[in-house]
C-alpha cells in the first residue's frame, strides 16, 4: 500500500511541476528578422476572401482594414482605386484578386508590400441562452519585390465581449438573446465587430502586431 501511495504522490509533484513549468514559459513572438530586412512604405490592400456565408463579409471587412494600417504607420493605396483598376481588368472575385502575382501587382501599383487576408467568422451566432455577433479574420503581409511573407496574424471579436448576465435569470437571458438576434437581423452588426477586429488584427505594436510604419512616430523603436 505504501507502494502505492507513494507513486501516486510522486504522480501528483510530477503533474503539477510540469503544469508550473509550461505556465512560465514565455508567449512565443513572431519572427521579423524579413520584415525588418524589408521595412515596407505603402501596402496595397486586396478584398479579404470569405469563407462564411454572408454575402457582406468581404465588404465589411474591407471597409475597416485602411484605418488601422494608416494608424500603424503604412501609406495604403485608396481601396476605390484597388476596386477600379482590377473591374477594369474584369476581376471582382477576391480570390480571383488574391491570385494575381505579386510581380504584377507591384508593376500594377507600385506598393511595396500586399495584404492578403481571410474572413472565416462573420455575423450573428444564435444559441439556446445567447445571441452574438463574431467576426474572425487573418491576414499576412507579403513582400512584393522578393515574395517573402513579412508576417502573419489572427485576430476576433464578438457583441458580447464584457457582458455580465448575472442575476438575469433564465427568461432575461432568452429575451436579451432574441431581441439582440432580431437587432442583428435588421442592422449589419458585423460591420461594427469588423472595425474591432481589424484594428486588433492590424494595429501595429508588441508582441505579435506589425511593426510601426515609416509615418508612425514609433517607426524604428520596435
Amino acid at each position: 500500500m505504501s507502494k502505492i501511495l507513494s507513486f501516486k504522490l510522486w504522480f501528483a509533484l510530477s503533474t503539477v511541476a510540469l503544469l508550473a513549468a509550461c505556465a512560465q514559459q514565455p508567449a512565443r513572438h513572431a519572427d521579423y528578422t524579413a520584415f525588418k530586412n524589408s521595412r515596407p512604405h505603402s501596402i496595397l490592400l486586396l478584398p479579404p476572401t470569405n469563407e462564411t456565408t454572408d454575402v457582406q463579409a468581404t465588404n465589411g471587412m474591407l471597409s475597416q482594414m485602411t484605418m488601422p494600417l494608416a494608424e500603424s504607420g503604412y501609406y495604403v493605396i485608396p481601396v476605390a482605386v484597388m476596386d477600379e483598376t482590377f473591374r477594369q481588368n474584369g476581376l471582382t472575385a477576391a480570390a480571383d484578386i488574391e491570385a494575381t502575382t505579386p510581380a504584377k501587382l507591384r508593376e500594377i501599383f507600385g506598393a511595396d508590400a500586399v495584404l492578403y487576408s481571410k474572413i472565416t467568422q462573420y455575423g450573428s451566432v444564435y444559441r439556446v441562452l445567447d445571441s452574438a455577433t463574431v467576426v474572425t479574420a487573418s491576414a499576412r503581409l507579403v513582400d512584393l519585390k522578393s515574395g517573402d511573407v513579412l508576417w502573419q496574424g489572427r485576430a476576433s471579436a464578438n457583441s458580447n465581449e464584457g457582458n455580465n448576465y448575472a442575476g438575469s435569470g433564465l427568461i432575461g437571458m432568452l429575451v436579451t438573446a432574441a431581441v439582440k438576434q432580431v437587432a442583428s437581423s435588421l442592422t449589419d452588426k458585423g460591420h461594427d465587430i469588423a472595425g474591432v477586429t481589424s484594428y486588433r488584427l492590424l494595429q501595429a505594436g508588441p508582441p505579435n502586431g506589425l511593426l510601426y510604419g515609416p509615418r508612425s512616430p514609433k517607426y524604428g523603436t520596435d
